[in-house]
């Protein structure tokens, strides 16, 4: 193993104000990965959710996500006061995250630190807003238009053109602009602490955007949509050994014939502006750049679908061809065939490796994800976002493929199998390993981040305060110099 990460997002910090933020608790975080020998902290996409809370279902591919923006940090700006923030019942456990009250709670106080930034507007507010102006605009004029309408989605609005949304929407564009500003500044700072402490932020780009977003609303070109600008097919992926339906992600699809037409010029901004935000770029789902799996629009399971041709590396050739070379990691897992194969070893982007996959019977990878038959080039995992915990694996498995976890790594007990399995990437050829920090943590299927195709108590784990202790990454340090 050569170098090692972990896996958490923002939201999962610890934080007395219902989920996690760019201050304190953050630092803290970079602290402890500092000194437990880690380079790489992954996180998932920092973009604003939408309906269901996940962060790959986003009201915009470029805005960052208004709950990460530290109150105490708007204090110490002058742009709260602690009253105003610090006594709020937030309604949420510890370990749990409780968006409808982030919701509620949130924003009216938001508004209070934008209204005072508005009475003494820093020398590069213009500046942002006009660097920014592709993409910010769009975004304001859609969170005020949303805001007007009581949250309904962009297909139930009234048509205005966009000077009868500025006229008419002027205060309330203006206060998403600024939640932009300071959330960018927030993780500017964030992000330069941590490549101080020498560690590495690894950031997340879906391949897909959400049907009720900016990016449909404001460019439906770019979308196979049809006359009434409702998608003719969704994005999913077929039935396999997790769910006997497939996977209805409900993402409209792109309309790769326009996109070449234009050389890829929405994918090379995009591309690009998200390779400034963070160190490294791990792109979601890029199978789907070969071939992906299409479903009729209305149809309430993933079953109908079928495969339809990509844009292949055509695209990956225009983007480095307009902005170089970058560091990204291609997530090629699920349905893999000859061609996605080709095209990972086309693009020259390490793939993933999960060792779940190994001993799960459900999945068919089998002995490609196995540590002794990694590739140097390729980026390890225990589990992702998606996958159970070491431990909830271990507990929650079909038990001959616990079994055989168990003989593979010669241990016999749950809590020291699962322990053995941040070993066995740890010793691995991969150029990079990524932990959760549920794993080393030791938590089981309570802490699990996402079970996909369900919905309610998704994407809501928090790490307590306390966690991430000077012991624990003293432990971890040793366990990896000893790999």
């Amino acid at each position: 193993m050569r170098s090692s990460g972990i896996l958490m997002h923002l939201s999962s910090l610890p934080s007395p104000y219902g989920i996690g933020s760019m201050g304190k608790p953050a630092r803290e975080f970079i602290d402890f990965l500092k000194a437990a020998g880690q380079g790489y902290w992954q996180l998932l996409p920092i973009c604003p959710t939408s309906y269901g809370d996940s962060p790959y279902q986003s009201f915009s591919t470029y805005a960052g996500n208004p709950y990460f923006i530290d109150l105490e940090l708007l204090e110490a700006d002058g742009l709260l006061e602690w009253q105003e923030y610090g006594e709020v019942d937030w309604e949420s456990v510890p370990e749990k995250v409780n968006y409808g009250a982030l919701y509620e709670k949130r924003y009216p106080i938001l508004r209070k630190a934008a209204e005072r930034f508005l009475t003494r507007i820093p020398s590069d507010y213009p500046e942002f807003c006009a660097n920014n102006d592709y993409w910010l605009g769009d975004y304001a004029r859609f969170m005020a238009m949303k805001h007007a309408h009581g949250g309904a989605s962009w297909q139930e609005w009234e048509a205005l053109s966009t000077e009868e949304i500025e006229l008419r929407y002027a205060e309330e564009i203006r206060f998403w602009k600024v939640l932009q500003y300071l959330f960018f500044r927030q993780w500017e700072e964030l992000r330069a602490y941590a490549n101080e402490q020498g560690v590495r932020l690894i950031g997340d780009l879906p391949i897909y955007v959400s049907l009720d977003s900016v990016d449909v609303w404001a460019h439906p070109e770019l979308f196979q949509l049809d006359e009434n600008r409702n998608p003719r097919e969704v994005a999913g992926c077929p039935a396999d050994g997790f769910s006997a339906d497939g996977q209805l992600w409900g993402n409209p699809l792109f309309d790769w014939e326009y996109m070449e037409k234009n050389d890829y010029d929405w994918w090379v901004r995009r591309i690009q502006y998200l390779c400034k935000v963070y160190d490294i770029l791990r792109i979601d789902h890029f199978r789907g750049f070969d071939s992906y799996y299409a479903i009729p629009y209305g149809n309430t399971t993933a079953r109908g679908g079928h495969w339809k041709q990509g844009p292949g590396i055509a695209l990956f050739r225009a983007v480095e061809d307009q902005i170089g070379p970058q560091r990204i990691i291609a997530e090629n897992l699920g349905y893999l065939t000859e061609s996605v194969h080709q095209l990972l070893k086309d693009s020259g982007f390490p793939g993933m490796k999960v060792l779940e996959f190994a001993f799960d019977s459900r999945d068919g990878g089998g002995n490609a994800y196995l540590p002794e038959n990694y590739p140097v080039h390729c980026v390890a995992y225990v589990g992702t976002h998606d996958n159970d915990t070491a431990l909830g694996w271990m507990k929650t498995a079909p038990a001959e493929d616990v079994a055989y976890a168990r003989e593979y790594l010669h241990e016999t007990e749950d809590g020291a199998a699962a322990r053995a399995m941040l070993t066995a990437i740890w010793k691995s050829r991969a150029e990079l390993a990524i932990v959760q920090a549920q794993d080393i943590l030791g938590l089981g299927s309570e802490a699990r981040m996402n079970t996909p195709s369900t919905v309610g108590e998704n994407w809501r784990w928090r790490a307590k305060e306390e966690s991430f202790t000077p012991e624990l990454a003293a432990e971890l340090r040793e366990k990896m110099e000893a790999c």
